[in-house]
């Protein structure tokens, strides 16, 4: 199906056997999947600007009022990034119990009480204490892409992923202007102390983060059939006795929908072969039975077992492995970039550095989103190869690893070369994010949540990483930067090799 602009705001045509959306309404917050879009990128945009709410004020006003050390700075990142892991790890399993949106509200209300409460901190122990409470508000990347899977079809499920994730993963930049702005207002118009205003200005993201909330829980569904104990009936249940089921050709893709709705038969033996043939569900030559293959595709409450065949899978290192670089990446060079431009241009400030540095996050608006666009377009251009996706995936990977190499051996102390190198760097390494969760709806499709909660976990385990390394360099940001460098380009390069899908597979092409 081509693009047509009136798509953005339109109802979606939709997917008969699964009942999702093939095209996103991004301007139609009154449309049932554009409520989901909507709420999807507000919610974990909300939550990932209080998340990093403090990094722009710590490097100088939160840094003095408390007395604290580079080390303790330092600390406060990582434990901030380990509540995080812990919280992506618990929210995959919960997405696929009570589903993502319960889940989602869930973590927005819990992180919100840390916030409002950040103010309390007084020392580096009161600081780790809230940092790692606020923490829980990175965890809603995880129901935020699991919710967004379950509203949209394969064809654009890589574009919608990167979508809500870049806006909101956009939230990481808007809180180094924010947070500075509504610090600075309150300072010269309030005539408030520097020991009050850094508080009291993180009551504004806990008002926002509660009304968000609070709209998801009632103005949007878990499923597009309603409930989450109803996620099955979207699909119909196949007649294997008769096999009388829909079938599509598949070098149409899975995403167009069939010529006939209601039951053109597939009766020749060679076609039946075609169909369950494992390979041919991984590369697409023949036909196959589409309600199989979409009940498949239906999350289910994995077992104990079922779980750790998820976890243990080939398939689900390569994901974690692509995704520990780079978004654990861009975690921990968001964490240190207004001070890595301090460090370099001392004449900036704290408010100048923290505008520079937000370059980084704001990026996402375009930089993620990119790479789940240009991961579908391979798909289609490709005849839905996987294979594409996945060299797209490391293509990043490798490409991102090389800038940061450049950057860290020349640590650039002219303005205009680092503000240079560090956005065609956050091109390359945001647009990996995109693409990576533009393979991972294909992988264990009925284990999405496990999936996705394991892989944004991977993030902050990459994160959690660079920021220990970042912190025993102290103030040499150069050096971690091809350090970093290094570990992105021999990670890709090691796990090329490793099938996009497991071999057997049904569901999830």
């Amino acid at each position: 199906m081509g693009f047509s602009v009136k798509t953005l705001w339109t109802a979606p045509e939709l997917n008969p056997y699964n009942k999702k959306a093939k095209s996103i309404p991004v301007f139609n917050p009154i449309n049932k999947y554009g409520r989901v879009f909507f709420f999807s990128y507000l919610g974990f945009f909300i939550a990932f600007w209080s998340w990093y709410a403090f990094p722009p004020l710590l490097s100088h006003s939160i840094k003095a009022d408390m007395h604290l050390s580079q080390n303790e700075v330092a600390n406060s990142n990582i434990i901030a990034l380990t509540a995080t892991l812990l919280v992506r790890f618990l929210a995959g399993p919960m997405c696929d119990h009570i589903g993502p949106r319960k889940t989602f509200a869930a973590l927005l209300f819990m992180g919100a009480l840390p916030t409002a409460l950040a103010g309390t901190a007084h020392n580096a122990t009161g600081l780790y204490f809230i940092r790692f409470f606020v923490g829980i508000l990175g965890g809603t990347f995880v129901p935020c892409q699991v919710w967004t899977t379950g509203f949209y079809d394969r064809n654009v499920i890589g574009t919608a992923n990167a979508l809500v994730g870049g806006w909101g993963n956009s939230g990481g930049g808007i809180t180094y202007f924010v947070m500075p702005a509504i610090y600075d207002s309150l300072r010269k118009e309030q005539h408030l102390s520097s020991h009050v205003a850094w508080r009291v200005s993180f009551i504004v993201p806990f008002i926002l983060i509660t009304a968000v909330a609070t709209g998801l829980l009632l103005l949007t569904d878990d499923t597009p059939t309603g409930k989450w104990a109803d996620r099955a009936a979207a699909v119909p249940a196949p007649d294997h006795h008769t096999h009388n089921t829909s079938v599509v050709h598949t070098s149409g893709g899975l995403a167009d929908k069939p010529a006939n709705t209601t039951g053109s038969i597939s009766s020749s033996n060679d076609e039946k072969k075609r169909a369950s043939s494992p390979a041919d569900l991984e590369s697409a030559p023949g036909e196959v039975q589409i309600i199989d293959e979409f009940q498949h595709e239906v999350i289910v409450k994995p077992t104990p077992k079922e779980a750790l065949k998820v976890m243990c899978s080939l398939q689900t290192l390569v994901m974690c492995a692509c995704y520990f670089c780079s978004f654990g990446g861009e975690l921990a060079i968001n964490s240190v970039l207004g001070s890595y431009y301090i460090k370099n241009f001392a004449s900036l400030g704290q408010t100048s550095s923290g505008k520079w540095a937000a370059m980084f996050g704001l990026l996402n608006i375009i930089t993620r989103p990119l790479g789940g666009f240009a991961a579908d377009f391979i798909y289609k251009a490709t005849g839905h190869n996987l294979w594409a996706k996945k060299f797209w995936i490391h293509g990043m990977g490798v490409t991102t690893g090389m800038l940061l190499i450049i950057i860290g051996k020349l640590d650039p102390h002219n303005l205009d070369e680092m503000i240079g190198l560090i956005a065609v760097m956050a091109i390359f390494l945001e647009a990996g994010n995109g693409a990576n969760f533009a393979l991972v709806p294909h992988i264990h499709p009925h284990a999405n949540g496990i999936l996705s909660g394991l892989v944004g976990a991977s993030g902050n385990l990459g994160g959690i990483v660079f920021a220990i390394i970042f912190r025993y360099q102290k103030t040499n940001y150069a050096r971690t930067f091809w350090i970093i460098g290094i570990i992105h380009i021999v990670l890709n390069l090691a796990l090329s090799w490793v099938r996009p899908i497991p071999k057997r597979q049904i569901g999830g092409r």
